[in-house]
């Protein structure tokens, strides 16, 4: 009546198939461990709720390695992530949980694109983590994983018009090499030539082979704290 519009989304929790159509699924502390048909969100926290002093003085804020993986796989999934940063009393944030922010932002400037507005593909992932369903505690999985991840680990996600798709790889790769078994010259996933493979924040194309057992990228020297790669592939 004010507006003329809708401005309003209601997220909450433990919702069915039908519930999920008119309320934003929410999944507290966890993700979806496959894409859903419907927009979602997670909600978790680089800490506790609140403020805790122990968690700074023990170094137990989730660090940038952390948060970005799990974004990547949440939005791979059709899903939203709420990260919150608890306050001290006084209404700010520590120097700790700063630098955690100042990390995923730098990131996020880079591969943005690979994130906003972006779609799930056919299937959000492959890797020995799509493999492997942590209970959350109140839905779904846990929203990170107890096993770290290889560069065998990939999520996806596309353009709105389906022209790029991004592959995001979850750990630093062996000999800068990546293969990506989704993208095997007989996937019905991509059957189409794939024409360019670029590193996102990086100039020019990358070498590459692509046959029966996926697409192999070569990638340049990186350095060991560079935070999942993400690769632009488009089709010829």
């Amino acid at each position: 009546k004010r507006k003329g519009r809708n401005e309003v989304v209601v997220n909450t929790k433990r919702l069915d198939e039908n519930q999920r159509k008119a309320i934003v699924y929410d999944i507290e502390r966890g993700k979806s461990g496959e894409i859903l048909p419907e927009p979602w969100q997670t909600d978790t926290c680089i800490g506790n709720w609140h403020y805790n002093l122990d968690v700074y003085q023990n170094n137990r804020y989730k660090k940038a390695s952390v948060v970005v993986p799990m974004l990547a796989d949440i939005v791979s999934k059709n899903g939203n992530l709420l990260l919150s940063v608890p306050l001290r009393r006084d209404g700010t944030p520590d120097e700790k949980e700063m630098a955690v922010l100042t990390d995923i932002g730098a990131w996020l400037d880079i591969n943005g694109e690979a994130i906003y507005g972006t779609r799930p593909w056919v299937r959000y992932g492959e890797g020995p983590s799509t493999t492997v369903f942590e209970a959350g505690k109140y839905d779904g999985q846990k929203d990170t994983h107890s096993a770290p991840f290889t560069s065998e680990d990939i999520r996806f996600t596309q353009s709105k018009d389906g022209s790029r798709l991004y592959a995001i790889i979850l750990a630093k790769t062996v000999n800068n090499t990546v293969t990506i078994r989704s993208l095997a010259a007989n996937a019905p996933e991509r059957s189409a030539s794939i024409g360019t493979v670029q590193m996102i924040g990086q100039p020019g194309n990358l070498s590459f082979t692509r046959d029966a057992g996926g697409l192999k990228v070569n990638l340049p020297q990186l350095s060991a704290s560079k935070l999942c790669v993400v690769l632009r592939i488009t089709e010829k």
